[in-house]
């Protein structure tokens, strides 16, 4: 009966052989789902370090080429790690005190103002990249330079550069024409350093600000008053101006509207020396840097900024003008009549060293007072806009833009511009201005400069005489301007 009944009994479950052969059904996206999460892990652990080291091997190959070959060396402090840069920025003590105190004046948190903090900082810090700036960046900037313009660098002082010593930060102070300044500056000087721009809040546009990351420009809000914001920036720029990274500084804190040079802006230069030790091992060596063009591309919408009454909508016809000058660009080169924007002119002056300047006026500018400090940040910083001005670039379209502003209403025949012009490009050479040449004929240069204003209709012709187009005199002035500042008397002597 019991074994009877044992061997009627059959199992309630599936047998172990039986368990393990019963197919398991999944939903495809938890297929997918596994496949890429283990698809992930194994690049992760496996195929990733790899890859890194390969690319940083390339990369540091092409760092130790740069570096023998650049007159001014990349520094440690711009190849360090973003990341690196960041928390050394946002937990910098005087960072950290400044939150401190914004924190106890306006009653926040201090969690909340920390988190505030290092959005200033990932806004500003840059992600500089070798590789793109002198791959990429710098075939960008050569293409784009030279499709538009017959660049020249027409002067260099060769010598007073070589003698920069190794262990100084260089910064490069231009006067501010166009944002193809960028661009041309970049191009030219790729051959001696990699250059670290302020760029202001027009570059914020995804993707443009990864890019000009990577180039490693900073970000700066111009018009920002606020004192923690401010702080951050400083810090910044004074912890790359410590470490000896070389940069690029517009004085006159933006494009000049009416083509001349504008008073300096002292926020940087401020940042830059307030700390400055004159006994400490590293000079700051500032190399001033003229800019000029025989076509600005952004001449009449500079010019309809100083209009006190604009238009209606003036943003919105502005951005219509860009974009109808650039469909216009872009068909002319389709077509292949287009003809380049005339010469676009670089000079790099005379080095100067703030150790020389601070001991010539037996000043020390750390430890002053706020007011007292910028009093000598002030007279510092029109000493160096007047080394600027003398290095500006004396061009074809500049010289005889002058003689007809000068001219008035008057008509003038071919030989008495010629005349007129070749009277001024003396008196400026007495001045100590440079002048360029192209193919080193003056001739040439006049018929160029007249031919390029005749061309864009700023100068009538009429009958063999040549007149200003009194509808565009405020344009023909704006290149006039940009040498004006040589007939001024008061233009000081070269800075020793």
């Amino acid at each position: 009966m019991t074994q009877r009944s044992a061997s009627n009994l059959k199992p309630t479950g599936l047998s172990f052989f039986e368990l393990v052969n019963t197919p398991i059904t999944l939903p495809l996206w938890l297929v997918v789902l596994l496949l890429l999460a283990t698809a992930w892990a194994l690049l992760d652990r496996l195929l990733l370090p790899s890859v890194r080291w390969l690319l940083r091997r390339r990369v540091n190959r092409v760092i130790d080429g740069l570096n023998k070959r650049l007159d001014i060396k990349l520094q440690p402090f711009k190849l360090t790690r973003r990341k690196t840069l960041l928390d050394r920025l946002i937990f910098d003590p005087q960072v950290m005190a400044a939150a401190d105190s914004h924190a106890a004046a306006q009653e926040m948190p201090r969690a909340v103002v920390m988190a505030t903090v290092r959005r200033y900082a990932d806004e500003i810090v840059p992600a500089f990249n070798a590789y793109t700036y002198f791959r990429f960046g710098y075939w960008l900037s050569r293409r784009i330079a030279r499709l538009l313009y017959r660049v020249r660098l027409g002067f260099a002082d060769e010598e007073g550069l070589a003698q920069i010593p190794p262990n100084t930060t260089v910064v490069f102070l231009m006067n501010h024409r166009s944002n193809m300044d960028y661009i041309l500056v970049s191009y030219i000087v790729a051959g001696r350093s990699a250059l670290s721009y302020a760029v202001g809040e027009w570059a914020r546009i995804w993707p443009l600000d990864t890019l000009i990351r990577s180039m490693g420009a900073y970000f700066v809000r111009r018009r920002s008053r606020n004192a923690l914001y401010r702080k951050v920036l400083q810090r910044y720029v004074q912890m790359a101006t410590a470490a000896g990274v070389t940069q690029a500084v517009y004085p006159e804190g933006g494009l000049s509207r009416d083509g001349s040079l504008q008073a300096p802006k002292l926020g940087l230069l401020d940042y830059m020396l307030r700390d400055f030790e004159p006994q400490g091992e590293r000079d700051i060596v500032f190399i001033p840097v003229g800019i000029n063009y025989d076509r600005t591309l952004e001449d009449r919408t500079l010019l309809r900024d100083l209009d006190p009454t604009p238009a209606p909508q003036g943003h919105l016809r502005s951005a219509g003008i860009t974009v109808t000058f650039l469909a216009r660009l872009g068909w002319l080169m389709a077509s292949r009549r287009f003809h380049r924007f005339g010469y676009a002119c670089v000079n790099l002056g005379t080095p100067i060293s703030v150790k020389n300047y601070l001991k010539r006026k037996q000043v020390k500018l750390k430890g002053l007072e706020k007011e007292a400090r910028f009093k000598e940040i002030a007279l510092l910083g029109s000493e160096l806009m007047t080394a600027i001005g003398k290095v500006v670039p004396v061009l074809p379209v500049s010289l005889v833009a002058s003689t007809f502003i000068e001219a008035g209403d008057r008509a003038l025949s071919e030989l008495e511009v010629k005349v007129r012009v070749q009277t001024l490009a003396e008196e400026l050479e007495e001045r100590g201005a440079k002048i360029y040449i192209p193919r080193e004929d003056r001739d040439y240069a006049i018929v160029v400069g007249l031919r390029m204003l005749t061309l864009r209709h700023l100068i009538q012709e009429e009958h063999g005489l040549y007149k200003a187009n009194p509808e565009d005199r405020s344009v023909l002035r704006y290149y006039a301007n940009s040498i004006a500042h040589f007939s001024e008397e008061s233009l000081p002597s070269e800075l020793p």
